[in-house]
């Protein structure tokens, strides 16, 4: 797979500005106390869709092929992603079937539905709706769509910290969460050809830590998967993301489901912000780097803000306060 580049993700920002606006960059003096810190948000949880994802899809779906389209587009996602894809099929005029875990999160399941998308339940978690997609690929002659190893998906979502960038052409640090990878990927294509001194950092879930490993390992590694962040719940590493990972990212935190949580109320409380799990993420891997960050400009990617009531109630009946 060819990798992208920072030209490819200035093209990919051409191709979606028609249909996405860029999203804030905003400044909280509470969080940054907090921190010690100048820390600025990118709120990818106000994307129509609430997350990240979207641009990505758009980017993918405006490069295929009409042949491609009408072969009808297959994806498997834990629910971002699938929004994302049934989002820019909707746009394009493809149809789109997403392969979803069992326990999908009902309120993305709600907006594929929404969205027109033709819905398949399959297995415990996304990697077990992977495989039966990319079977019913090959049977069927669906254009088959990896969650993450697609590199027009990645020069999609690099155009976030793009805007970064520009918005806060100090920045020192960047974290972002990291479920398969691709926004950490980008990151750190966009980061390290504008300015190799700005810090990457992935956070990943500790009780869904293939992506850590296979970074660390050098080595696409499989690991057990037990987050309730559906965001970040896959089983192994992929190969487009972690071979730019390992060249380029900086730093790779893993931080407990119940520091997510955590987080997930300190966004609330010191910087009105409501995040699902993973978008929360990159807030509890900056928590555990405070030291590492102290006194620096930093920017912390809100990747996505699709959270039930039921999990907004249990993470505010389990706040300790900071």
């Amino acid at each position: 797979m060819k990798r992208p580049t920072l030209y490819d993700v200035l093209e990919a920002r051409k191709t979606i500005a028609p249909y996405l606006p860029r999203t804030p960059l905003h400044y909280y003096a509470a969080l940054s106390k907090f921190l010690d810190a100048e820390i600025r948000l990118k709120h990818e949880n106000h994307q129509a869709l609430g997350a990240f994802k979207v641009r990505g899809g758009i980017n993918l779906l405006a490069h295929m092929s009409q042949e491609e389209r009408s072969r009808g587009v297959i994806t498997a996602s834990s629910g971002n992603h699938g929004q994302s894809i049934a989002y820019a099929c909707k746009l394009f005029g493809a149809r789109a079937i997403i392969g979803l875990p069992e326990n999908a999160n009902p309120l993305k399941v709600e907006s594929m539905r929404n969205l027109g998308a033709e819905l398949i339940f399959h297995g415990k978690n996304f990697d077990e709706a992977r495989e039966y997609c990319e079977r019913l690929a090959r049977e069927e002659g669906y254009r088959y769509v990896h969650a993450v190893n697609e590199p027009l998906l990645v020069a999609g979502v690099a155009t976030e910290t793009l805007e970064i960038i520009e918005d806060f052409p100090g920045v020192e640090s960047i974290f972002v969460p990291l479920g398969g990878g691709s926004g950490a990927a980008g990151a750190c294509i966009v980061a390290k050809a504008v300015n190799p001194e700005i810090k990457v950092l992935a956070v990943q879930s500790a009780q869904a830590p293939a992506g850590y490993l296979s970074w660390k390992n050098r080595s696409l590694t499989q690991a057990a998967m037990e987050t309730t962040a559906e965001g970040l719940a896959t089983a192994t590493g992929y190969e487009l993301t972690q071979g730019i990972l390992w060249d380029l990212l900086d730093d790779f935190l893993l931080v407990d489901d119940r520091e997510i949580l955590q987080a997930i109320a300190i966004l609330i409380e010191k910087a009105h912000t409501l995040a699902e799990a993973a978008g929360a993420a990159a807030l509890a891997g900056a928590i555990k780097q405070k030291e590492g960050i102290k006194g620096r400009k930093v920017a912390i990617v809100v990747s996505g803000g699709n959270i039930t009531l039921a999990q907004l109630r249990e993470v505010l009946e389990n706040y300790q306060p900071a």
